[in-house]
């Protein structure tokens, strides 16, 4: 049966995982909760104490919706979390929280990982967020593929699709003329984190990506695409390159754009309260096909990389 959403009523959400590399829990519970300014300086993310520190206290809050629950894989974590977050109760095994909340946030972004990681709260029938990306091999894409075509209700995605700086794009990109060249780049690796770099690009450009031809290495990823809308497409993500993270150029027939994302927090506020809006009203801010086209170019990304440099259709990812 179909996700109907939960209407007004006050909701309950659990915040599952962290993995190296990655503080959502503090961040995103944060977002939810409001936080502890002392406490927060504990995070071993220094970026997010100090973005979160540059805004206005009245900015925190999504309305009805708190992080009641947290569960980390390290458990001396989530008790940080949770003290720096706000968050009343820390459970010892994820599906502990099952019983006591409307919906789960599972906050890790290993895409293998994330089958197992849903699979309890998937046959509890409780709705979740899942981290991106949702999936780095085509198997458990089509798990979850089953799983929305049996109607279970997960989002998914990154929240480079609603940095607000590259939001006039989004709506139209007319004064360029017609593209002909998008670059965008990242750092970190392909797998973990091409998905904010494809983020940028899918909602300005929309579905119809043909092909992808990795040139790199595992911390060299120098990705070319190519889109129906006769647009050739460049995302690079290397390792070590932070100073690169989401910068953005567009290049038409008649102009050109850079463009570089820098509010964080808005970003993941604006994914958030979308979730918020998905468990109140049971409809997907987006279809779910674009999130399988998203993972489709990602594991071709990676299987053209490890075939070395071969020109990889979309078609062929089922």
């Amino acid at each position: 049966m179909a996700f109907v959403g939960y209407g007004e009523r006050e909701l309950s959400l659990a915040m599952l995982g962290m993995v190296d590399g990655n503080g959502h829990p503090y961040s995103w519970s944060a977002i939810f909760n409001g936080y502890n300014a002392e406490a927060m300086t504990t995070c071993p993310y220094a970026g997010i104490p100090d973005y979160l520190g540059k805004q206005p206290k009245d900015t925190f809050g999504i309305p009805g919706a708190h992080v009641t629950h947290v569960w980390t894989d390290d458990p001396a974590d989530a008790r940080l979390v949770a003290k720096a977050s706000l968050v009343p109760h820390v459970v010892d095994k994820p599906e502990d929280v099952i019983g006591h909340v409307d919906a789960v946030v599972v906050a890790t972004d290993i895409g293998h990982e994330h089958v197992a990681r849903c699979r309890p709260f998937v046959e509890a029938g409780l709705p979740m967020f899942v981290d991106k990306p949702l999936v780095d091999n085509a198997e458990d894409l089509g798990v979850f593929r089953r799983w929305m075509a049996d109607g279970h209700a997960i989002l998914s995605g990154s929240a480079m699709s609603y940095t607000k700086e590259f939001a006039p794009y989004r709506e139209s990109t007319y004064e360029l003329g017609e593209l002909r060249h998008v670059c965008v780049t990242t750092a970190k690796t392909w797998e973990r984190y091409g998905i904010h770099a494809l983020s940028c690009i899918y909602p300005i450009l929309g579905p119809g990506f043909l092909s992808a031809r990795n040139t790199g290495d595992i911390d060299r990823n120098v990705v070319h695409l190519k889109h129906g809308r006769g647009v050739d497409v460049t995302v690079v993500a290397i390792k070590d390159m932070y100073g690169g993270f989401g910068y953005l150029q567009m290049c038409g027939t008649r102009g050109s754009v850079q463009v570089k994302s820098s509010d964080t927090y808005y970003a993941f506020k604006a994914q958030l309260v979308d979730f918020v809006r998905y468990l109140r009203s049971g409809t997907l801010p987006f279809p779910f096909s674009e999130t399988e086209e998203l993972m489709k170019i990602q594991i071709a990304g990676t299987r053209s990389r490890d075939e070395g440099g071969r020109e990889v259709s979309i078609a062929e990812i089922a």
